[in-house]
């Protein structure tokens, strides 16, 4: 399909429920021509904290909460719609992956889910391996690494007979529906996916334990789950008949759906909590080599795989806010990062993929001790700390996709950046130097706004591939770009 193509459109109002490891947003995506050509507008209509909670004998996140937090904002979508005269096609839902709540018979949370923060997974780890050896694990499954990963976390739970593992998006949407669904984007990233079939691994579940049905069918984006149960809609306002759409609930995959890419060679960096780094390709790469540099191969929109690595992120740098401001320390963010430019190039650099930076700590600490174990010594000024993260994020970003191009056998002509990290026009041109190439940053809600194209297109309100919806993005929204030399 040409990327000349556009979408065809036919109006529409979509909610989107999309939260990250820090936050949360409920918003409505609107598609409309006005008269011109077709665009795709966001309105946030709320947002909300979210963050992880000392409970019950280790970190978990309040889901109790946050599923309150999701009915308030649907129930402000709705009344902003209404007051528009208009109505919710549907809702969408994206979060954070590998993390999952366990549901009983009755449709029961057992327990408020556990955080990939917290360190039980860890221990699980050589029990894992000792059953099912790596290297079989990457060749069905094409998952990196992360001591976190589902199948490690599942790895510690005692007894699961009688209990099925709701991934978060998919648990919020059985709360919504009652329908018990995984959806496929998502589902890769638990190592218990068969990259190559786009199934369950259910010859991996035998020899770690776990019944076969421990996780519901699947589900692909741009099918319906279900509508509105009738408590759901008296609580929110609205129609029970109110669809609930599959996505791209990993929010990596709904953000990469909206990357604004013109060409087909695109490395893609999605910046907020953490960094997800990498290409689009037409299937996996599952070779030994791969494995090695421990890169991932996760289920993308349209049957694409997101190959990809973990980079740490601008987790550091709010953990580094946050323990500034208990000191008293509260810098605006624009101040912080135009000091951290005004410092020369050539600072110290860490391995922001440090697991020491995994848990919620002094983070200021913390960077200092790596930098000192590299030998080099960081001055405790913010600004000095900002520049050592921004600097060692870009390096990193540099490596990860000159390894994506070699391992898979491709040349990258641009590289976009999306998500949060695109507002940060210091770390832009930071990634554009180290990486040799020019830097596409925007759009900010890329998350949002896959989960709404997606939709959108699973109602007929515009239509197209992948191609087709990126180039409605570029039409909507700002894009800044960032040259790879500084004239």
């Amino acid at each position: 399909m040409s990327s000349m193509q556009t979408a065809s459109v036919d109006g529409g109002l979509f909610a989107a429920v999309d939260i990250g490891a820090s936050s949360g947003r409920v918003i409505l995506g609107r598609i409309s021509t006005d008269g011109g050509p077709a665009r795709a507008t966001l309105d946030v209509v709320h947002r909300f904290p979210n963050a992880v909670v000392q409970s019950d004998g280790g970190l978990r996140w309040d889901f109790d909460a946050l599923f309150a937090e999701v009915l308030t904002g649907l129930a402000a979508a709705g009344t902003a719609a209404a007051e528009c005269g208009e109505t919710i096609t549907s809702i969408g839902i994206d979060t954070w992956a590998v993390d999952y709540g366990l549901v009983n018979k009755a449709g029961e949370l057992t327990a408020q889910p556990y955080s990939y923060r917290d360190e039980r997974s860890r221990t699980a780890v050589a029990r894992v391996h000792a059953k099912l050896d790596p290297a079989r694990l990457y060749t069905t499954t094409g998952l990196q690494f992360l001591q976190f990963n589902t199948l490690y976390q599942l790895a510690t739970e005692q007894d699961l007979d009688g209990l099925q593992a709701l991934l978060i998006p998919d648990l919020i949407a059985f709360l919504l529906t009652g329908q018990r669904r995984t959806e496929a984007t998502n589902a890769s990233t638990t190592g218990l996916f068969d990259a190559v079939a786009g199934e369950w691994a259910t010859e991996l579940f035998g020899p770690l334990g776990l019944p076969k049905d421990l996780f519901p069918p699947l589900i692909q984006p741009g099918e319906t789950l279900g509508t509105l149960l009738a408590g759901i809609a008296e609580r929110t306002g609205l129609p029970e008949a109110t669809k609930v759409v599959a996505v791209g609930s990993h929010d990596t995959a709904s953000a990469v759906a909206a990357v604004p890419a013109e060409q087909e060679n695109f490395a893609y960096i999605s910046s907020g909590t953490w960094s997800l780094v990498g290409l689009e390709l037409h299937q996996p790469v599952l070779t030994e080599a791969s494995r090695a540099a421990n890169f991932t191969n996760e289920r993308g929109v349209d049957g694409t795989t997101r190959y990809l690595r973990n980079v740490g992120g601008l987790w550091l740098l709010s953990e580094c806010q946050r323990t500034w401001a208990e000191g008293g320390y509260r810098p605006a963010i624009g101040e912080l990062l135009d000091a951290a430019a005004a410092l020369p190039p050539g600072g110290p650099r860490i391995n922001p993929d440090d697991p020491a930076f995994i848990a919620p700590d002094n983070m200021p600490d913390r960077i200092r001790a790596a930098a000192r174990n590299t030998g080099a010594v960081l001055p405790g000024e913010p600004a000095a700390i900002v520049r050592c993260i921004l600097d060692s994020l870009a390096a990193g970003y540099a490596r990860t996709i000159a390894d994506a191009e070699r391992l898979a056998g491709v040349a990258v002509d641009v590289v976009h950046i999306v998500g949060g990290g695109s507002q940060n026009a210091l770390l832009c041109q930071l990634t554009a130097q180290a990486t040799g190439r020019p830097v596409i940053a925007g759009p900010v809600e890329a998350t949002a706004l896959g989960n709404v194209l997606i939709q959108a297109r699973a109602a007929g309100a515009v239509s197209g591939g992948l191609d087709a919806l990126r180039a409605l993005v570029r039409a909507s929204h700002r894009l800044d770009r960032f040259e790879a030399a500084l004239v």
